[in-house]
């Protein structure tokens, strides 16, 4: 376990006080883990997405979903986590704000269960990285130094039932469909030169 009490800013202490809930506030940051424990790798290892929140050089923050297969966010230690970047629509706006600012937050959600998880981190991306070549169809990794783990109330949860993975998630032996955005008119001249859509035109 982390001492996080002392972490809590003014913002967080005005609500707190406001509602009388400082005491009950330190007791659960006092639960946070720097380190990612046996509950929490079963409960990442067998996620098929998550929230990603990242901040660019303004400090203005976006949120995105990754999805990808269970087991695509590896656990390679207690301190560091792994994930891939798959083709998206090109923006690169999370993952270019990591080269800017390398802060994550992901959030975990098992809907069926109706759990949450949290994780905080310092993420990297190297140029050579041999976790690619395990990870079909991805551009590049993305590594995160965990700094802080914890579990979220999950009582708002919605209870949803998953129905059909997606088919665009990258799989050995087989190719995923073009995207129809990516056959229209207006878009196919300006795709990368390498992009699988331009044959189809």
């Amino acid at each position: 376990m982390v001492e996080r009490v002392n972490d809590y800013h003014e913002g967080n202490r005005h609500f707190q006080d406001q509602f009388d809930t400082r005491r009950l506030a330190d007791q659960i940051a006092s639960r946070t883990r720097d380190h990612i424990d046996e509950p929490a790798r079963t409960f990442i290892e067998h996620a098929d997405m998550f929230f990603l929140a990242t901040c660019d050089h303004r400090g203005l923050p976006t949120c995105s979903y990754k999805g990808g297969d269970p087991g695509f966010v590896r656990i390679l230690d207690t301190h560091w986590l792994a994930f891939p970047n798959y083709d998206g629509n090109g923006k690169y706006q999370s993952m270019g704000n990591l080269l800017k600012n390398p802060h994550v937050g992901m959030l975990f959600i098992d809907f069926e269960q109706q759990r949450r998880l949290r994780v905080q981190g310092v993420a990297s991306i190297a140029d050579e990285e041999p976790l690619v070549a395990t990870y079909p169809g991805a551009q590049f990794v993305v590594r995160v130094q965990v700094t802080e783990v914890y579990g979220n109330c999950p009582r708002y949860i919605h209870k949803y039932q998953r129905v059909q993975p997606s088919e665009s998630v990258p799989r050995t032996g087989s190719e995923p469909p073009i995207p129809a955005w990516k056959l229209r008119d207006d878009m196919n001249p300006i795709l990368p030169a390498h992009d699988p859509a331009r044959k189809s035109v």
